[in-house]
C-alpha cells in the first residue's frame, strides 16, 4: 500500500574500535529534511541526550495509538481538545529468554470538547478500536496496555 522510509547515518570519532570505545551517536534522517540526533540507550553506553531505539519503539506505539484514536473519535462525533500520554515500555526477557521490550503501557491523558464527551465504557471502546486499528502495534509482538484518564 505504502512505503515508509528512514536513512540512518553514523560515523566512527573514536580513534579505535572496540566494544567499549566506539560512539554510539547517530542520526535518523526523515522525509522533508528532519534529522533526529540519535544514540544507543545508556545502559548499552548510549547518550542520555539523544532518543535510542527502544524510546522510539515506544514512541512510534503511543503516536500510532493516538492518530487511530483521534480518527476514532472524530468518526464517532466526538471533539477532542488535547491528548498527552507518557508511555512506558519495558525492556526485559522474553520467552526464548531474549532481550525485547515486552510491553508497552499507554497512559493518555483526554481532553474533549464540544457538547459531549465519551462515559468510561465509551472510551474503552474507542482506545480498544484504536489499538485493533492502529499499524505499528499490528505489526508487533508487544503487549500494549491503555490507561487513560479524560477531561471533558
Amino acid at each position: 500500500m505504502s512505503e515508509h522510509r528512514a536513512q540512518i547515518a553514523w560515523t566512527r570519532r573514536s580513534r579505535d574500535f572496540t566494544y567499549a570505545s566506539y560512539n554510539r551517536e547517530h542520526e535518523w534522517r526523515f522525509k522533508g529534511g528532519v534529522v533526529v540526533p540519535a544514540s544507543a540507550a545508556p545502559q548499552f553506553r548510549g547518550s542520555d541526550q539523544c532518543p535510542d531505539p527502544e524510546d522510539a519503539f515506544v514512541a512510534a506505539l503511543s503516536s500510532c495509538h493516538m492518530l487511530t484514536f483521534l480518527a476514532v473519535a472524530a468518526k464517532r462525533g466526538y471533539t477532542v481538545d488535547s491528548y498527552e500520554d507518557a508511555a512506558v515500555g519495558y525492556l526485559e526477557k522474553n520467552a526464548q529468554g531474549k532481550l525485547a521490550i515486552t510491553r508497552v503501557e499507554l497512559n493518555p491523558t483526554i481532553r474533549f470538547g464540544g457538547d459531549r464527551a465519551p462515559d468510561g465504557t465509551a472510551l474503552e471502546q474507542m482506545h480498544e478500536a484504536a489499538h485493533r486499528e492502529c499499524f505499528i502495534a499490528n505489526s508487533v509482538l508487544t503487549t500494549v496496555s491503555v490507561k487513560s484518564a479524560s477531561g471533558a
